[in-house]
């Protein structure tokens, strides 16, 4: 739902009651992963979408019926049979997608959530999309608080304890529960749709590269952050893409970041200075915190050379496995910009399990499950 979240607060302000239809489970190759969502606005405009194309249609038509009836429903799509008219998944995939009107009576949460996202602070929201009398209800999880309209205070307790942990995880899921919130049963299902703070991107070094892969982070999702110890460099004004430029030494800022609790195992590092008196004590401080990727940029000798000298400051076989060098995939990337994308896809396949191949000579399924 984050993609449509700005544009669902601002037409529920406005008084309107909007169709959305939210991927609340997924099987074998779908397309969208749970929390994707598409809104339907009452002038017929639809923003976002929760499978690429395929039913789009089947559910724009739901959300306008679920919206002039009031009743919410949960709709699964599968294959697509023979007929070319039916409804389906091209992709062999199935999706579970929760279809409610959402207004300012159903859903009065709505500011403070979308006040805590763009606070870049967690929130979860959890919806019961399976109950025999409490479909449509929900509750919005913060670290430290709880508000909705779950009328049971076990079925409340047992929810907002997994939420907060599926929050920490920052993964979003159907969970499963007896019609009061026993933790053993059937007979009520809920979406947990987390909304965690963005994952951050540390660009380190002030190069033209750097501009690139701050674009495309940004494009990516990422909150990024270029960071150089030459404030002639290190300029808002040559890095536009980026959410903060930072003039430090690279390994004093990752530091600090580190020890106030501001990188996590989502965090990606980018370190395209190919110089060693700022590299190497980066690398030193990056290889030893749980980070989700950490890449360097350089040649093959530059690369040598770097492995040679952070082995004599101490970095053992096992921390220096956790480096990306030289940093990105193999495409015959040459500029900036084909780089900044040899560099992202590096990061998507270790993120997802991906080896790099072209798909035309592998086998299996497309869409790695996280």
């Amino acid at each position: 739902m984050r993609d449509v979240l700005v544009e669902l607060a601002r037409r529920v302000a406005a008084g309107e009651t909007v169709g959305v239809g939210t991927v609340v489970a997924t099987f074998s190759s779908a397309p969208r992963p749970p929390g994707a969502a598409m809104l339907v606005g009452a002038d017929g405009e639809v923003v976002g979408s929760v499978s690429g194309g395929c039913v789009e249609g089947a559910v724009y038509e739901l959300a306008q019926d679920v919206v002039r009836e009031g009743t919410p429903v949960l709709q699964r799509y599968g294959v697509s049979d023979d007929d070319a008219f039916a409804v389906g998944l091209t992709c062999g995939g199935i999706i579970d997608v929760y279809v409610e009107a959402v207004s300012r009576e159903t859903f009065p949460e709505l500011p403070d959530v979308l006040d805590t996202v763009r606070a870049e602070q967690p929130v979860a929201v959890a919806t019961v999309v399976e109950h025999p009398e409490w479909v449509g209800r929900r509750l919005v999880v913060w670290p430290d608080r709880v508000a909705g309209d779950v009328p049971s205070a076990r079925a409340r307790d047992a929810i907002a304890d997994d939420a907060r942990g599926l929050l920490a995880a920052g993964r979003s899921a159907t969970l499963h529960y007896g019609p009061d919130g026993q933790r053993r049963g059937e007979g009520m299902a809920v979406f947990v749709n987390s909304f965690e703070p963005p994952p951050r991107m540390l660009v380190f070094g002030a190069i033209d590269f750097a501009a690139a892969v701050a674009r495309l982070g940004a494009f990516l999702g990422y909150r990024v952050t270029v960071c150089d110890a030459r404030p002639v460099f290190a300029t808002k004004t040559r890095f536009p893409e980026a959410d903060e430029v930072v003039v430090d030494w690279p390994h004093r800022y990752l530091r600090a970041q580190a020890d106030a609790g501001r990188v996590d195992e989502r965090t990606v590092v980018a370190v395209l200075t190919h110089d060693p008196k700022f590299d190497v004590p980066l690398l030193e401080v990056a290889l030893r915190l749980k980070l989700g990727y950490v890449g360097a940029m350089g040649s093959r000798r530059t690369h040598e050379d770097r492995m040679r000298r952070l082995r004599e400051a101490g970095m053992t076989e096992s921390e220096l496995a956790g480096l990306s060098s030289p940093i990105g995939l193999d495409l015959g990337a040459r500029t900036p910009e084909e780089t900044a994308v040899s560099i992202a896809a590096e990061i998507i396949a270790l993120r997802w399990g991906g080896g790099g191949e072209r798909l035309t000579r592998t086998d299996g399924a497309i869409h790695r499950l996280p």
